[in-house]
């Protein structure tokens, strides 16, 4: 891509809005940015592959004082790289630290559920044979002497008990 692009274009490219593009700017994480004879933003590519990298750092949670930092020293140039590598290299030693956590709190989650599915299969290995059984002794009492009057046969595998004899 060689052409300029205006900030609609650019919002439409990154899956940034417009909001946030001018907020960038404004926040000194752009530099400015060309404009055309009608005042309207023009993107260079070079806008579009630092605005990428701007998205990284907020994605791996790096503040926005940390970026505008960052965005300060790139601005100053060559001098700055040094400075601008030290603070990557932290940055990634909080982003891996916070990996590390992240797969530490999965792996309880993935134990927990890994504990539910064993009670699952243990309760269904134990589940009772009729749809009576679960239910209080009075209420299957009554379920099957309403049964027993009205003539209608269990279901299968109902269970007859002693008191239903009666």
């Amino acid at each position: 891509m060689s052409k300029a692009l205006t900030i609609g274009q650019v919002a439409a490219r990154s899956g940034v809005s417009t909001h946030t593009l001018r907020y960038y700017e404004q926040a000194g994480l752009l530099r400015a940015i060309g404009r055309n004879a009608a005042g309207h933003r023009l993107y260079a590519p070079a806008d579009l592959d630092w605005l990428q990298f701007v998205m990284r750092l907020k994605a791996t949670a790096m503040p926005i004082a940390g970026m505008q930092a960052f965005a300060q020293l790139r601005s100053v140039g060559d001098a700055t790289v040094g400075a601008r590598r030290e603070m990557l290299a932290s940055h990634r030693d909080v982003v891996v630290a916070r990996i590390a956590e992240l797969q530490s709190n999965l792996a309880a989650i993935v134990d927990k559920i890994a504990y539910y599915e064993a009670i699952e299969r243990d309760q269904t290995r134990h589940a009772p044979q009729d749809a009576l059984a679960d239910a209080p002794r009075d209420a299957r009492r009554d379920v099957q002497r309403d049964t027993a009057a009205q003539g209608v046969a269990r279901p299968p595998g109902a269970r007859r008990t002693a008191r239903s004899r009666t």
